[in-house]
């Protein structure tokens, strides 16, 4: 769908040069001689790259709307892992470095994953906000230590280190930010 320059926002997903680039930020400037542009900051979904572009309020650019679908991770084949649509029942891969090593430890059995698509190709995968891990393991706590004093170091279950309260001890759920990799609070 082609766009006016000047309604370009940030979030916003552009197909320029041959690729997908998302906006970060922009900037509508207008000079006293000339006329007016505006300065967008986008950086390329597939290889992260950034760019600088400057458009004439009366260029026209192609917006790009992609395909939000919900998956459950199933299980990790070799390099892959392996998701199911929700609606068609069908199973996709997608390996391990597309997906991130950040994002792979937060991955759990049937854990519901929306993954977007342009023309039936994978090109982004949202986790949940928060997930319940368990706390493996952790130093023991000190007796007239305070819930305001700092955080002790403990390791999750699927062994990420995680900063917890002092008064938590080991096999207690705790409720964890996917996006921060801190703790928010005890699960329930």
């Amino acid at each position: 769908m082609k766009i006016n320059a000047n309604t370009i926002k940030p979030g916003m997903i552009l197909q320029h040069d041959k690729g997908l680039w998302v906006v970060v930020k922009t900037a509508h400037v207008k000079p006293g001689k000339g006329g007016a542009f505006a300065q967008v900051e986008m950086k390329n979904i597939e290889t992260g790259t950034k760019l600088n572009e400057r458009f004439r309020s009366d260029d026209t650019v192609e917006r790009v709307t992609l395909e939000q679908r919900d998956f459950s991770y199933l299980y990790e084949s070799g390099d892959a892992l392996v998701f199911m649509d929700q609606a068609t029942y069908e199973q996709i891969e997608l390996q391990k470095d597309w997906v991130g090593d950040e994002r792979i430890p937060y991955l759990q059995d049937g854990m519901q994953v929306v993954i977007e698509f342009h023309e039936e190709r994978a090109i982004g995968l949202s986790l949940p906000e928060q997930v319940v891990l368990e706390v493996a393991e952790t130093e023991p706590t000190v007796k007239g230590q305070t819930a305001s004093s700092s955080y002790k170091p403990a390791t999750a279950s699927n062994g990420l280190r995680i900063m917890i309260p002092p008064y938590m001890s080991a096999g207690e759920r705790i409720v964890v930010d996917t996006a921060t990799g801190e703790y928010v609070r005890r699960a329930d």
